[in-house]
């Protein structure tokens, strides 16, 4: 067997976040044709209900390309004269690119016959067939509907997932395709038929057979990532492991990825024919906890010796960090985080805990998140950034942002 060829730790790290579209200089004025393209690399950007900051999904955009007009994702997700993205499960919730829907129908497939989606959502649709299919009709008869106006959907249990039967029967008919999301009414989804939302052009295109739509999913995992392993790949769409396993191996037969070693990583690494190694990387940037090149926990401490975790459903007398936590990218390297709030009844963005990982380079460090701090806070239409915590490396960042205005 030929001897794979070696990577050092930061030439993967500069493939992973060239891939990610982190090599580029932000644009400063964005248009609509780069929000696309930036989903086209991605391919995938996840949705997230937590709103203590803005929802997850208008960040990645703003860490790559910096300020820009939230309507333009929005009308690019759900105006139907606009419409270039679609809701599914890709990687969680997540906002795809129209042209991969074919590829997730196997998914879809798998949701009706009950073989795929969360098991209380699969329950209600097995076993309450003619409830399903009276909620289905009432969307046919009336048009989009979110779970509240569905008649006789049942009262909810509770927060988070004490979802009503109603609501329970839309997942389901979600998960197999059968409806989709129209709109967004503030972050609750509004449903409507497939058919009324996804362009005839896309619906028409023939349905691949899986493992042809699969190793589709991984060939776009592959050039998101740039380099990862078999466990990445396989995360980047939710693959399981036994159809992950196969499909990059017939990519690696067929001379689409290529095995490589990096230097400290355990696994084998598969290099994507698009990667590209650059020479010098150099960016600012916060991350959403739910990022792309971060959501991948044991692929963060991989590739940037980060030990990364969320702490929103941890007591809070039992964090570490704090409650909604953003890494910081500066140069190639994850250097610091920091716990943000927009307080927005205030006009403020505040600074509830920061944590730099070397205090070796927080001279260096500091203006630098100062800098982005207020990038964010003018992105969100907030007219100052505030650090309330009380700790040295906070003291810092607090003289650095006054040093700034």
């Amino acid at each position: 067997m030929p001897r794979k060829e070696s990577l050092s730790a930061p030439q993967a790290r500069h493939i992973a976040l060239v891939a990610q579209g982190f090599a580029a200089r932000r644009p400063g004025n964005v248009t609509a044709r780069a929000v696309a393209a930036m989903f086209g690399r991605l391919g995938v950007v996840q949705i997230d209900s937590v709103n203590v900051l803005v929802r997850s999904h208008f960040l990645p955009l703003f860490s790559r390309l910096g300020s820009y007009d939230p309507a333009l994702l929005e009308r690019l997700a759900y105006d139907p004269r606009k419409r270039q993205l679609f809701e599914y499960w890709g990687h969680e919730a997540s906002l795809l690119p129209l042209e991969l829907q074919p590829l997730f129908r196997w998914r879809m497939a798998r949701a009706e016959r009950f073989e795929a989606g969360w098991q209380h959502v699969r329950e209600i649709g097995q076993s309450r067939g003619d409830f399903v299919a009276a909620i289905l009709q009432q969307i046919v008869d009336r048009g989009p509907l979110g779970a509240g106006d569905i008649t006789g959907g049942g009262k909810s249990n509770g927060p988070w997932w004490g979802w009503s039967d109603g609501k329970r029967a839309l997942e389901w008919l979600f998960w197999s395709g059968k409806i989709t999301t129209s709109y967004r009414r503030g972050f609750e989804r509004v449903y409507d038929l497939t058919e009324r939302v996804i362009p005839a052009e896309i619906l028409a295109r023939p349905t691949p057979p899986e493992a042809d739509a699969q190793r589709e999913l991984v060939r776009i995992a592959a050039r998101a990532c740039g380099i990862a392993t078999e466990a990445d790949l396989r995360d980047y769409f939710r693959l399981s492991a036994t159809e992950g396993k196969a499909r990059i191996a017939e990519l690696v037969e067929a001379g689409e990825l290529m095995p490589v070693a990096v230097e400290g990583w355990r696994q084998t690494a598969y290099l994507a024919p698009s990667a590209k190694v650059s020479v010098k990387v150099d960016v600012r940037a916060l991350l959403s906890p739910f990022d792309s090149v971060v959501w991948e926990r044991a692929r963060t401490e991989r590739l940037f010796d980060f030990s990364y975790r969320l702490e929103i459903y941890t007591p809070a007398h039992k964090r570490v960090h704090g409650y909604y936590v953003l890494p910081f990218l500066f140069g190639d390297r994850l250097v610091a985080r920091v716990d943000l709030k927009a307080v927005r009844q205030d006009g403020v963005l505040e600074v509830r805990g920061v944590h730099d990982e070397t205090a070796a380079n927080r001279a260096e460090v500091m203006p630098a998140l100062a800098s982005e701090l207020r990038v964010l806070a003018g992105w969100l239409n907030l007219d100052d950034v505030r650090v309330v915590a009380r700790t040295a490396v906070a003291r810092s960042l607090g003289s650095s942002l006054r040093s700034a205005r």
